[in-house]
């Protein structure tokens, strides 16, 4: 997955949840211009806040390895 695919992500689940960038920030503590650095792609992004943020979500970051199912 790509930081674009990431914050693609991010950004369906948010809408579909009702949620604007504000809401989230505020839910996963942190701000604005995070959210939308993430959902912009911006590959420096805290890995901390992101996963924080996938939480928030409910999205399950399943971490596996190539091959793995």
């Amino acid at each position: 997955m790509t930081s674009i695919q990431f914050g693609e992500l991010v950004k369906n689940h948010r809408k579909a949840l009702g949620m604007n960038q504000a809401d989230l920030a505020l839910v996963a503590g942190t701000g604005v211009r995070f959210i939308s650095d993430l959902e912009n792609g911006k590959r420096t992004c805290e890995l901390g806040k992101a996963l924080r943020v996938l939480e928030n979500l409910g999205i399950d970051p399943s971490f596996k390895q190539r091959g793995e199912r």
